[in-house]
């Protein structure tokens, strides 16, 4: 069996000392070691797939290179996991692995489970939510630098730094793209009222009809729920017993799963999608919008990109010796992505 590599190797290939070896592959080359030398010890350590021992960088560096994710429910959850996903692909790139910890949406586990990892010696932590949300900041996050994704400390003064979707830019640019199609009656089954998500989808909805002079009717907005049967009801609601002349020509919804709800009726109907109804959606659920007959139009929103913008601020935090902790806290808003399907089309005349 072909032995492994070792830093010797990789000195005696490049011609240098065993300590610039060292130097450069922990990250300490500049100042120390010549450029030129640098390049030729990274080339050395990629020609003969050497790799630095973890366990003794971590004990040289006085790190774990272990980051603690705390979830509210996205591990046993269908929904939100790419956070995680793309949170662990910049950990990894980077040197780094992840331990998460769920606490299925009792929140007295936050504290235990944040001390739980404190305990292992983690070199960070992150708090991830499923759907968007204020967070009571467990006390053990402001002892090590930290990070949160999808949600925002709910303490008047906030602390630490967070990565969330750019709802209302996505209310927006879902409105946008009816307008486009010529829509100018566009109703919204906008989700649950208590939910921090809705209001600013709404907003963007309003935003995008004032922008293209389009009259707000508020019998068009209804805080519906987020369920199939929401969507269902609601649409009917709309749709049924109504004159063409009356109903919406569009249905913008605050999530997918409403979306399916309304596409049902319309088949109770027999109001074809998008001939007679545009059906727009939100969130991309994975295995509902490219599925759906006909296909979903929807706003996608970036978890996963959530997820790596989340880890590469904390990522940076750490290797920097900088404070997550600054006040007034930072925010990074990720937008959403329009992706463009069957189920809306030109409003009908």
């Amino acid at each position: 069996m072909n032995r492994k590599a070792t830093a010797l190797d990789v000195a005696k290939r490049a011609g240098v000392s065993r300590s610039a070896v060292s130097l450069v592959l922990n990250g300490r080359g500049d100042g120390n070691v010549a450029k030129d030398s640098q390049e030729r010890i990274r080339q050395a350590a990629q020609e003969l797939n050497y790799t630095p021992n973890a366990i003794a960088l971590s004990l040289r560096n006085q790190r774990s290179r272990v980051i603690g994710i705390v979830s509210d429910e996205v591990v046993v959850s269908p929904f939100d996991g790419n956070i995680i996903g793309g949170a662990d692909d910049i950990a990894r790139s980077r040197g780094f692995v992840t331990v998460v910890m769920d606490t299925e949406l009792d929140a007295a586990r936050d504290a235990s489970a944040i001390e739980t990892l404190l305990d292992r010696q983690v070199d960070g932590l992150m708090y991830v939510t499923v759907g968007l949300k204020p967070l009571d900041v467990p006390q053990g996050m402001l002892r090590v630098p930290s990070v949160l994704a999808n949600c925002y400390d709910s303490h008047i003064q906030p602390r630490l730094h967070h990565v969330i979707p750019d709802e209302v830019g996505g209310g927006r640019e879902a409105t946008r793209h009816l307008l486009q199609l010529g829509h100018r009656d566009i109703a919204l089954l906008a989700g649950s009222a208590d939910s921090p998500a809705a209001p600013l989808r709404v907003q963007g909805y309003r935003d995008a009809l004032t922008a293209a002079s389009v009259p707000i009717s508020e019998d068009r907005i209804t805080n519906a729920g987020w369920d199939i049967d929401a969507g269902f009801h609601g649409a009917m609601k709309l749709l049924d017993g109504v004159s063409p002349a009356e109903r919406p020509t569009a249905i913008m919804c605050a999530n997918d799963r409403l979306a399916v709800g309304v596409a049902l009726a319309a088949a109770r109907l027999g109001l074809s999608i998008p001939a007679d109804l545009s059906v727009m959606g939100y969130d991309d659920e994975a295995r509902i919008a490219d599925t759906m007959v006909p296909a979903l139009t929807t706003m996608a929103l970036p978890l996963r990109d959530i997820g790596r913008a989340a880890m590469t601020s904390l990522l940076d935090s750490i290797e920097d010796g900088t404070s997550t902790t600054a006040a007034p806290a930072a925010e990074t808003m990720v937008p959403c992505r329009l992706v463009l399907r069957e189920s809306t089309g030109p409003a009908p005349r």
